[in-house]
């Protein structure tokens, strides 16, 4: 992985792993809308008052094949009378009763779902969609591809199915299959024999093929596909999907050291713009929704996570050894693929809001793995700033640049200050900024006097100039806009920690 934090960390790092972790589909049959149900009704000659014994007939159904499925394999079937932890109780059950292969247990519980209601008025009743409650029944398989899994299915029309499984689970089995050895904590790996193959195995993730896959798990947990549901298939889609990359380290002690920095780093200093410039997006006045960072404790350690509508980005540590940065897909129409649309009435092709189905998992992926790659750059400056303190006294001296001596650089003062925050901005850490870019963040209202304009133009000009000469700032080839060099991110970051720590220093020292 070509990744600053990979490369600074190298003498403390054994293993970089990027794949999928949590990912939930949502399969859906294609009478999901009142109408169609309407029609579905029709087709098997029931009248809409019919409906709600039509639907605790098959509700019936789904559940003694659940009862009958369990008592066949001699596997337990639990009704949850509260709210429980599922895979919790799950794990109690493999350790009393392990199996290797299989169903593992089926637990029914009542919860919300979406099915649908006559809703009465001028003449005959009509059905509406709407939430209900219904008995939901988890059935839990151990597949000897896909790890530990489980199969959810509403008993009320119209028979929604989740389907909810580990993409670690899964690696470690692929990884098992062609003896690939490797140290297993819970769902993160400490050490891999191999992991560049590791990492090409998991990138055929996404290759595989989930809608067969997915419907031959809902087969066997539905009955109906052998009569009511002959002619349908379900539409699957990514739910939810989170992807990991994974930096594991030699010990706890290398990783504990560096991890109290990171998190202090994450929380204080990442702003809005940067969560933004992580997930790919960028701040604009269309923007319409909240960012929002939340630090928690968690045991044994602690979590960042950084928010964006219904999507997020994180930061924690698994069992003291592994590095994890997520990120976490519910929204994807917050992103874009390339795919065939219709612009101006034309079919082109061009980038549009990506969609859940199955078939964007490649991007999914793309997106994530991206983000993640992102955020690890971003923490690349934390791991020992005395180290980046200790030369910026170099950058108080006057340095020679194009034939001219420029001065040196004063972070305590407020104009230069002001002037590093502003192109360490997160906005900018992609594609760059221009003059005018940086105007917009530096001390003064801009004028509408055009005399005044180019003067403050030139002033600002001169002052990117001035952080080139000191080896802050590259320009972009073949264009007008500069980006920070890596010397510049270190030595920056440390020169607005001091500005931003001096104050408490000297109020602690003359107390």
């Amino acid at each position: 992985m070509n990744n600053e934090f990979i490369r600074k960390h190298a003498g403390k790092i054994i293993g970089v792993l990027s794949c999928f972790d949590r990912v939930v589909f949502k399969g859906y049959l294609p009478i999901a809308s009142a109408q169609r149900m309407g029609h579905f009704l029709d087709g098997q000659g029931l009248l809409r008052k019919q409906f709600k014994p039509f639907v605790l007939e098959q509700a019936q159904r789904l559940k003694q094949h659940a009862e009958a499925m369990c008592k066949r394999l001699g596997r337990p079937y639990r009704y949850l009378t509260q709210a429980a932890r599922k895979e919790d109780l799950v794990q109690r059950i493999l350790r009393d009763r392990p199996v290797s292969d299989g169903l593992v247990c089926v637990l029914a519980a009542v919860e919300g779902c979406g099915s649908f209601k006559l809703a009465y008025g001028e003449g005959c009743p009509r059905l509406v969609n709407a939430r209900r409650k219904c008995l939901c029944l988890y059935f839990y398989f151990l597949d000897r591809k896909l790890g530990l899994l489980h199969v959810r299915i509403q008993t009320w029309l119209p028979f929604t199915v989740q389907v909810c499984l580990n993409g670690h689970e899964w690696l470690a089995r692929k990884m098992d299959r062609h003896h690939l050895g490797y140290h297993k904590l819970d769902n993160a790996f400490s050490w891999i024999q191999d992991c560049p193959r590791a990492q090409r195995f998991a990138d055929k993730f996404v290759k595989m093929n989930w809608p067969g896959m997915l419907q031959s798990l809902a087969r066997k947990v539905c009955p109906l596909f052998g009569d009511l549901l002959s002619d349908m298939e379900y539409y699957w889609v990514t739910d939810q999907a989170e992807y990991a990359t994974d930096v594991m380290f030699q010990d706890r002690p290398a990783l504990k050291s560096l991890y109290e920095k990171l998190l202090r780093h994450a929380t204080v200093c990442f702003s809005a713009e940067d969560v933004l410039t992580f997930l790919g997006r960028k701040l604009h006045g269309h923007f319409d929704g909240e960012v929002l960072t939340d630090a928690k404790k968690r045991w044994p350690g602690a979590r960042v996570k950084h928010r964006m509508k219904e999507n997020w980005i994180k930061m924690y540590d698994k069992q003291g050894l592994v590095l994890r940065i997520e990120t976490v897909i519910n929204h994807p129409r917050e992103f874009q693929v390339r795919r065939q649309g219709r612009r101006a009435g034309r079919l082109v092709m061009g980038w549009f809001p990506m969609a859940k189905g199955v078939c964007n998992l490649y991007r999914y992926a793309e997106v994530c793995r991206a983000a993640n790659d992102r955020y690890l750059r971003a923490l690349a400056v934390v791991e020992d700033p005395t180290q980046a303190i200790g030369q910026i006294h170099k950058l108080c001296q006057p340095v020679a640049f194009r034939g001219r001596t420029r001065r040196g650089l004063n972070p305590l003062r407020a104009d230069d200050a002001a002037l590093l925050a502003a192109c360490m901005r997160g906005e900018f850490a992609i594609h760059g900024f221009r003059n005018r870019d940086i105007a917009r963040h530096l001390p003064g209202a801009p004028s509408r006097d055009p005399l005044q304009r180019r003067r403050r133009s030139a002033q600002i000009t001169r002052r990117i100039q001035l952080l080139r000469a000191h080896g802050l700032l590259a320009k972009v080839p073949r264009s007008r806009r500069y980006l920070p060099t890596a010397r510049g991110l270190a030595l920056m970051t440390a020169a607005i920690q001091i500005r931003t720590e001096l104050p408490a220093l000297i109020h602690r020292a003359a107390s």
